[in-house]
This record gives structure tokens, sequence and C-alpha cells, in this order.
């Protein structure tokens, strides 16, 4: 273990706030949070007729739907809360991306990266060095680094100032499952999302041609200082093909993730015959591959026999694009423990009211929940088996150009 005895009271006191998921209670939307369709709300697997789903699906919850008509074709605990690791990077893409040009230059300092998390899955971004915009989005999409979220994070105006963006725009979105305590998706107590939301994080990236174009990207070439680079690839093993999972024929992307308190989360996106689907799986019991394993016999459902399958639910509009709402008229399904009552019941319909999940999602930071600064990470990562050993895979190989 990391010796702890250079560690400030405030770094600490970061700790302690951050701890992870593990204990954390999943629940399920109340019938009267039926966002998409009553049937969405319900438990177990929901299906309008079609024959040959899967039979050994081990996800805790999944969802498949049309990207161009928001038609949810079948589901399973479609609004259950879980901890989403990296796939929560969808939202903050959603709320950051188009913020910055992508050929503005920006050089790292130290602060920037003072409150990433131990045990972070990392691109490599080295304090001193001028990245572009460009380069920093690569480093997320691609290896899902939490030190170019944090970077970007500051320039957008700091974490606190970005959690509670990424908060309204899932309240606009009306993705109420979704509490938002740090914009990378790594474990910290309290932060929830479900297949419905991810689903809605997806379709609105797809939506912009620089999203879908980062997130199918397999490769780029990532600064390593002076006139050195070194190659990264994209962790999406049902893009690239690594780890002996077979490419999916028509895949767009979209976005992994991977903790071990929080398990495998994955979101993906094909197109064929012109038709494009969204699959979300979330917690199946098989490691390692097995994420993708159920997304590829998902996708192959819907591409088949799913396109008889009449629809259980929808993809919801954004209440700013005018979008029905739908926020609860009774209470809503109790948090997690230890989440902010307010942000995971504030659903009073106003797209980007702040008194909720923002203003939670400040206070909670300001308790110190990013103090921690993250010396060590690789080996913290090694010790405790967090994110980076299993999401990212093996590093890219530094070469001259």
């Amino acid at each position: 273990m990391r010796d702890s005895s250079g560690l400030s009271r405030r770094a600490a006191l970061g700790l302690a706030a951050a701890v992870p998921l593990a204990a954390a209670t999943a629940t399920t939307a109340s019938a009267a949070t039926a966002v998409g369709g009553a049937r969405l709300a319900r438990p177990g697997i929901q299906a309008g007729g079609a024959s040959g789903l899967p039979k050994r699906l081990t996800a805790r919850s999944w969802l498949v739907a049309d990207h161009t008509t928001g038609e949810v074709l079948a589901s399973y605990n479609a609004h259950l809360r879980l901890p989403p690791a990296s796939t929560l990077k969808m939202l903050f893409a959603d709320a950051v991306l188009k913020k910055f040009e992508r050929a503005r230059t920006y050089k790292v300092v130290d602060a920037d990266l003072a409150d990433v998390p131990a045990g972070s899955s990392l691109v490599g971004v080295k304090p001193g060095i001028t990245y572009t915009v460009e380069q920093l989005w690569q480093g997320v999409f691609l290896r899902s680094g939490n030190d170019a979220v944090h970077v970007l994070s500051h320039m957008n105006g700091g974490i606190a100032a970005t959690v509670a963006e990424m908060q309204a725009l899932a309240q606009d979105l009306q993705a109420l499952d979704t509490h938002v305590v740090s914009p990378d998706g790594f474990d910290h107590k309290g932060q929830l999302s479900s297949a419905y939301d991810l689903t809605l994080f997806a379709r609105r990236g797809l939506a912009d041609a620089d999203f879908r174009g980062y997130c199918s990207t397999k490769t780029a070439d990532f600064p390593a200082g002076g006139k050195k680079t070194f190659q990264i690839q994209n962790t999406d093993r049902l893009l690239t093909g690594a780890w002996g999972v077979r490419p999916y024929d028509g895949l767009i992307g979209v976005k992994n993730g991977y903790t071990s308190n929080a398990g495998n989360t994955f979101t993906g996106a094909a197109t064929r015959g012109g038709r494009t689907l969204l699959v979300t799986v979330m917690h199946p019991k098989s490691g390692g591959s097995g994420v993708y394993e159920e997304t590829a016999q998902l996708l192959d459902w819907g591409f088949g026999k799913g396109a008889q399958a009449a629809p259980v639910g929808t993809l919801v509009e954004p209440l700013s694009a005018g979008g029905a709402s739908a926020a609860p008229s009774h209470k809503v399904a109790k948090p997690a423990a230890g989440a902010p009552a307010r942000a995971a019941g504030h659903t009073d319909g106003t797209p980007w009211g702040l008194v909720g999940g923002a203003g939670a999602a400040v206070a909670l930071l300001a308790g110190g929940a990013f103090a921690l600064r993250n010396r060590g990470r690789r080996s913290a990562a090694e010790e405790t088996g967090t994110e980076t050993a299993e999401e990212t895979g093996t590093r890219g190989r530094r070469r001259r150009r």
C-alpha cells in the first residue's frame, strides 16, 4: 500500500469523501418516474412480441433502441440505477465538447492533474506539454483518460462547474436516474446512472459529428513532449477487435467503462442496412470481454428478429427541444446511501435548474472529494485493481515521428 504520511489533511478528507461504491444500493425507478413509458419502469425483460432474445444474458440491466426513431425495442431493468464507470464520459462530452475549438491549444499545469483519482485510467497527459483540444478529446474517447477529462474540466471552469453542467444537462435530457459526482465516471459514493440514461447520452452525442468521429477513431498519435509521440488505441474491443473480441460489423462506437467496484458497462451503436441501433449493457456477471459479447448478441437480435418487435417504450426528447416532461408527480426512488437526496429527486421539469444535482454536487466537491493528489497512480492502480488495469488494457508504444 502507498505511504500516506505525506498526505495533507485536506487530501485525507478528499479520500474519505471519495469512498468507492462497493456498498452502494442500486434502486429502480418507481412507476411515477416511467420516463420513456410505463413498461420501462417495470423490472425484468420487456419485449414487444419478437422472439429470439439471447437466453444467456447475465447483465443486471440492458436496453436496445432504434437511434433514429427513439423506439425502445427491448429492455431489462432499464431504469435500474447502477454505477456507470466511464460510460458517464458520454454525458461529459455532451456537456463540454462544443465549448472549445478543436485546434485550440492548452499548456497543462500541475493543478490540472492534482485532482485525478488514484487508480484512474490515464492517457498520459503531462504538465508542461501543450496539447490541442482535439488531442485531449482523443485521450478521453480512445483511452478513457481521466487525466484528459480533468484538464478539459479545468479549462471549462473547474470540476465543480463541470459537474453542475453535466447534472443540469442530464435534467434537460430527462435522464432522471443519473446523479453526477465526478466528470470522469470514477467510483464515487452516490454516482449512479441507468441503461436508459446512458442510451440517452449516446443518442445525444451521436447527433454531433465531432462526438461521432472521436468515438469511432481506432488509433491516434498522442504528444509525449518535444517532437515525440506515442500511439494510443481505442479501448472499445467491439470496434478494434482487441483481446480476442471479434470486431462488430458496422459498429460506430460509443463508450466502454470498467472499475473493480462498478464492473463492466458499455454503450454501443452500429449501423446495418441503413438502420442504426443503440445497445447499453451494464454489469454482466462475466468479466473481461463479457460486456462486449452480450452487446453483440443484442445488436444481432435487434438487426434480426428485433426488426419486427413492437416498441416497449421510447427515448424521450430533451425538454429544451420541446420534449414532453416526464417529471414524476410523486416521490421518486430513494437514492443510494450517501447520495444527496435533493439531487437525485429533483425533477421539477425545469430544463436547466441547478438547485438539485448541481448544487449538491458542488457541495460535495467543496467537502474535498477531489482533493486527493494523484501520486503514484500506476502503482496504486496495480494495488487496488481499479480502472486502469482492465479498462484500458495495454499502453500504446512510444515512437518518434
